[in-house]
């Protein structure tokens, strides 16, 4: 009977450890769809690695700068995320001011990465989700960066705003701010929703988007995330037609839109003063209307990178367009002027 005893005692045990070692992997990790695969993560992360500066703001928007290890690639868009986000900015460790090794990735001992491909991720480094799996550290991928299996490895499987929201939940549930996360996207869609009631041009104004340039010149297409912000502000990205994210076009191809007005990312490989000494000594460039009337607006990279002040971004340039005449006056207010001259 004693025997009995024990023995049915030990199989309570044995239970209810099962059932303890159950619910701890229940609340202790999740799967979350991400490149359209299923993506194990440690939940709530407590080692993040951020890299760039639009992921750090996603990171900053759903409060959750105490559960990050480290960023790179933070220093071009300090200013910005300061005015949107405040001193949570100084409180994140800096271990890289471009794209980091992936030895300074490991070093931090992160138990997440959150970058994209062109954002961080790079094959030529060893620096992949795969490779990070390997080590322990799950590994999640930008939406907006998603590569199509289709045969040329383009960038894009969703629209941009779409994009967006799956990255603000899934983070939300990766940091254990869902909550912050659903307040996020709520005033994301009630901003969109005044956008969309504003007064509309009879014509929409068409827009270059200028990156960088060279032999030719980057800029982004149907997938990225200016798409999204152009569209959001009344005008028409004219490489709406382009199935990529962010990519390279020609020149002619600038020259044949002439568009209403050319809007610059401010990134570091050019300066404002030298892009517009570009298009201002090119032949045939120079004549174009956007060039001859100076409508020009810059918009740091955080801005038009995929991220939560994209609609920031949407509502400053809608203003803008205003004070040009290429749309109609509405109550649009932005939040603040992020313009860089």
């Amino acid at each position: 009977m004693k025997s009995l005893s024990r023995a049915l005692a030990a199989t309570a045990l044995a239970v209810a450890m099962a059932a303890c070692s159950n619910q701890t992997e229940a609340t202790g990790a999740l799967s979350l769809r991400n490149c359209d695969a299923d993506v194990r993560f440690p939940a709530p992360a407590q080692r993040l690695f951020v890299n760039d500066g639009n992921l750090i703001s996603m990171v900053l928007a759903l409060g959750a700068h105490d559960r990050v290890a480290a960023v790179s690639s933070l220093q071009r868009d300090a200013d910005t995320l300061r005015k949107h986000y405040g001193p949570a900015v100084d409180s994140l460790k800096s271990v890289a001011p471009e794209y980091p090794a992936r030895e300074t990735v490991l070093a931090q001992r992160p138990d997440v990465m959150i970058a994209g491909w062109s954002y961080g991720y790079d094959e030529t480094k060893n620096l992949t989700p795969d490779s990070l799996r390997k080590d322990g550290v799950a590994a999640y991928v930008l939406t907006e960066s998603c590569r199509r299996h289709d045969g040329e490895r383009a960038r894009g499987i969703t629209e941009p705003w779409n994009a967006l929201r799956t990255d603000l939940t899934n983070l939300g549930a990766i940091t254990g701010h869902p909550e912050r996360a659903t307040e996020v996207t709520a005033d994301l869609d009630r901003r969109l929703a005044a956008l969309s009631t504003a007064a509309q041009p009879e014509r929409k104004p068409n827009i270059f988007l200028f990156d960088s340039a060279g032999d030719t010149i980057f800029s982004s297409g149907k997938f990225g995330a200016p798409q999204a912000i152009l569209e959001a502000a009344g005008a028409r990205n004219i490489l709406d037609d382009v199935t990529d994210t962010w990519t390279s076009v020609s020149w002619e191809r600038l020259a044949a839109a002439d568009p209403d007005a050319i809007m610059f990312v401010d990134y570091p490989k050019q300066s404002l003063a030298e892009k517009v000494e570009l298009l201002r000594a090119k032949p045939g460039i120079n004549q174009l209307r956007a060039v001859t009337e100076g409508r020009f607006l810059n918009l740091p990279y955080a801005m038009w990178t995929s991220g939560p002040l994209n609609i920031d971004a949407a509502e400053q340039i809608r203003k803008q367009l205003e004070r040009w005449n290429l749309t109609p006056a509405s109550t649009i207010e932005p939040r603040a002027d992020d313009t860089v001259r």
